[in-house]
């Protein structure tokens, strides 16, 4: 299916592209760089200068007047500084600027520099040094084109979850004893409820071996290190594994233990350098326009994670603003038919006011952090706030729709894109993340083995996104609680209260789509997330329409929001998590495919939403249709929904169009293509990985599951949380509790602050798991003694105390 705002949005770059195509092939300016070459020289065929710097300064009195092609020869250019593009190397429509590789994918930009010669001597355990230049700084060193591993405790295994290893001693005053001086060593650690990652900088140790840190600011949801799940690098004592490296920047050496077969003496040493390699840099006022990249191999920018500071509204994220290639104050420009490899940090940053910027056929791995990022300027966005824990009154709310300034990315394209592997430092990273934007467009993207989302909308600003005929598979391999998509909508209208929220809708309905003014699509993808949901609209997100879409997993989670329609998905061996909703959220929920029923964490009494009605439950092999009875129960809804086989075409080799004469037709489903998925472009599509597709062959039985019987613990009802749904309801990824339902008013735990809705998660030093253990030991309020409990509200810990 097309939408009429992805219609809109190919036109915009058909034409784009129809323009370029008409630029003459006898190209009015033709400027040509080679390594060889020299900056004294013309730029002509047999006398190339030697820099993009030197052929941009040629391009410069031509551009924009005359069609200008800069052809890089086959080699590596190792750049002095960013190339720099102003309004002042611009192209236009009839006249663009182009720089393009002579071959595609042989012409090398490097932020690093080639260390040559060097003269390795052995040291001792298999480890090698050699001297290097005194003015070396470095994080990253390539060997023959592959990064290698900074000295690290525990050692690289690409078979751990986390971190490719970790260790709960990673920096315990034990293992810090073997270390002189860990000075520049880095400490990473998950967040303890998995939601990212942190990373400290270690400044030294004291007598004692406790070592001193700075830094922990990359989430924007902060919490203490994860006590298990963390590792130390840059520690010069752990260097004891092939392919670890540490540099002595007192001594300048550079010791390496070189993995076996490889011939040192004769290989290729690369350190990075730079941050950045490309850089647009205009405004509205004065953008970069009509200048693309075609065919370039980008790599060695280096890693920016101690610089990954800046919140991102409400969302859970930190931002560094900064990549590979960096978009700012661009229009018409494009990056394609490109290889971003091994990069540092963000692959593409597409940064405040941007407008049609395409990134097109082009392949991003090994990403240190994101892959393409589109993030603008949160004073853009009226009545911000930027933590999960800040609230504001009504009155005090902006009620003006949309932004404030024009100064974010709107109206871009991310088409037939290949990428996989980034979040290879950070791990709170998408392959496409959406910040702060408006009109963005994700198109025919394979996206795989990431840390975290595949593609993560951070907040409703400014909607009109469309995601379509992409293949997101293999995350949120190292977090936890999020889905191959995922999403915020913590906007004007959010509080982590629901109840106030309610309250404040009834009183101004038109809060919820103050900042998501047009709707979001996700239509025509393939997700499958084996550690969350598929599809994860958590907390806010509000105004999606989610249609086509065949989930191979996780199902599809929609949190409290507003305006939500699902229509036309197929759920496989999943369903619906519909988790809590506000009162009056106008959600629909229909003519969708699905092998369970529904799984509510905290939801309103039925009926659910606007609409709910017309799916269809899959069980195998069924010979009868029957009514959809635990769907109707659970929804108040449903009146038409049915169980039955779906009749799939071909589910094991991921056919999921349903048979002529199955019941879904008789539902209102519609068939959609399922050949579609991922890029298109051949050289990419030959190297894509897909998912690993679902083996159901046995009938899927019905779920029943239903909520713990209540307890009563001093006068309040409780009850077990039960479900993985419930545990990210509440905020408690991985932790269990126990749920207060009614707290009477004259009770010792009202008088204490107990409140309805509350988790209890412990008492005094012991930990609570179910009502068993809350209930069943005596306890000492009898002998007039306190209690603390340990409680979670509204995803934030708290201690209450208890007094007889």
């Amino acid at each position: 299916m097309t939408t009429r705002r992805s219609m809109i949005a190919s036109r915009s770059f058909a034409a784009l592209a129809l323009a370029l195509a008409l630029v003459p092939s006898a190209f009015a300016v033709d400027i040509r760089v080679s390594p060889t070459g020299s900056d004294t020289q013309p730029g002509t065929l047999v006398a190339p200068v030697r820099t993009l710097e030197a052929a941009r300064k040629l391009a410069r009195p031509h551009a924009g007047r005359e069609p200008v092609t800069i052809t890089m020869a086959d080699g590596t250019y190792y750049l002095d500084q960013p190339l720099v593009l102003t309004s002042d190397d611009s192209g236009s429509a009839g006249a663009p600027v182009i720089y393009r590789a002579a071959h595609e994918g042989k012409a090398i930009v490097s932020g690093g520099e080639r260390l040559d010669p060097l003269d390795w001597q052995p040291w001792k355990n298999g480890i090698f040094r050699t001297q290097v230049p005194t003015d070396l700084q470095t994080e990253e060193i390539f060997v023959n084109g592959e990064r290698q591993i900074l000295a690290r405790y525990p050692n690289f295994d690409p078979t751990a979850q986390y971190f490719d290893g970790f260790a709960a001693d990673a920096i315990s005053r034990e293992r810090a004893a073997r270390w002189s001086n860990p000075a520049g060593g880095y400490f990473h650690a998950m967040h303890p409820a998995l939601w990212g990652d942190f990373t400290w900088r270690i400044t030294g140790k004291d007598a004692a071996n406790a070592v001193t840190l700075e830094g922990g600011w990359q989430n924007n949801r902060g919490a203490a290190a994860h006590e298990r799940i963390r590792f130390v690098e840059n520690v010069f004592e752990e260097l004891d594994a092939p392919g670890e490296w540490f540099l002595d920047d007192r001594t300048h050496t550079l010791y390496f233990l070189p993995p076996a077969g490889l011939d040192l003496a004769h290989a290729k040493i690369e350190a990075t350098r730079l941050r950045t390699l490309v850089e647009f840099r205009g405004d509205a006022a004065r953008p970069v326009r009509w200048v693309t990249l075609r065919g370039l191999l980008f790599r060695q920018a280096a890693r920016t994670v101690m610089d990954t500071r800046e919140p991102l509204l409400r969302s859970d994220w930190a931002i560094y603003r900064g990549g590979a290639i960096f978009f700012n104050g661009a229009e018409d420009c494009v990056l394609v038919d490109s290889f971003i490899d091994q990069v540092g940090g963000n692959a593409v940053f597409v940064n405040n006011y941007n407008r049609r910027v395409a990134i097109r056929g082009t392949h991003i791995a090994k990403a240190g952090a994101s892959g393409i990022c589109f993030v603008g300027d949160p004073r853009a966005a009226r009545s911000p706030l930027f933590n999960y824990d800040q609230v504001q009154a009504l009155a005090a709310i902006d009620r003006t729709t949309g932004p404030k300034t024009d100064n974010y990315p709107a109206d871009c394209l991310v088409d037939d894109c290949l990428i996989h592997e980034t979040g290879r430092v950070e791990k709170q990273t998408a392959g496409v993340e959406i910040d702060l934007a408006a009109r963005i467009t994700v198109r025919h993207c394979s996206i795989y083995d990431l840390p975290r989302a595949g593609i993560n909308i951070g907040d409703g600003c400014w909607g009109g996104h469309v995601i379509e005929f992409c293949d997101v598979f293999d995350t949120v391999k190292e977090t936890g609680d999020h889905g191959s998509f995922n999403s915020w909508g913590r906007d004007r209208f959010w509080r982590p209260n629901i109840d106030e929220v309610n309250a404040w809708v009834k009183q101004a309905p038109e809060l919820p789509l103050l900042d998501v003014v047009q709707p979001i699509v996700l239509a025509n993808n393939r997700w499958r997330c084996d550690h969350g949901w598929d599809i994860d609209l958590d907390d806010g997100s509000s105004n999606y329409v989610i249609r086509n879409n065949l989930c191979l997993h996780g199902g599809i989670k929609n949190r409290e929001g507003y305006r939500r329609t699902v229509e036309n998905n197929i759920l496989v061996d999943g369903g619906y998590d519909p988790h809590v909703w506000y009162a009056n959220s106008g959600d629909s929920f229909c003519r969708n495919i699905v092998w369970t029923d529904y799984r509510p964490a905290n939801m309103p009494p039925p009926p659910w939403g606007e609409v709910m009605d017309f799916n269809l439950m899959h069980v195998s092999d069924a010979t009868q249709s029957t009514p959809a009875t635990r769907l109707r129960e659970q929804s108040g809804r449903d009146e038409h929904s049915l169980v039955a086989d779906a009749q799939f075409v071909d589910p094991e080799r991921g056919d999921y169009r349903v048979k002529s004469g199955s019941p879904a037709l008789a539902l209102g489903f519609v068939n959609f293509s399922m050949d579609q998925f991922g890029v298109q472009k051949p050289e990419l599509k030959a190297i894509a990985r897909t998912p690993l597709l679902p083996q159901v062959k046995t009938p899927a039985p019905i779920a029943t599951t239903r909520p713990a019987e209540p307890a009563t613990w001093l006068g309040a009802r409780v009850r077990n949380i039960t479900s993985e749904g419930e545990m990210s309801a509440f905020g408690l990824p991985g932790v269990t509790g126990v749920l207060v339902l009614e707290v009477p008013a004259d009770s010792v735990l009202t008088k204490a602050g107990l409140q309805k809705g509350d988790v209890i998660l412990g008492l005094d030093e012991t930990a609570v798991n179910n009502t068993s253990q809350l209930v069943a030991p005596a306890r000492p309020l009898s002998h007039g003694q306190s209690m603390t409990v340990g409680i979670s509200r509204n995803q934030k810990a708290m201690t209450l105390k208890i007094v007889p």
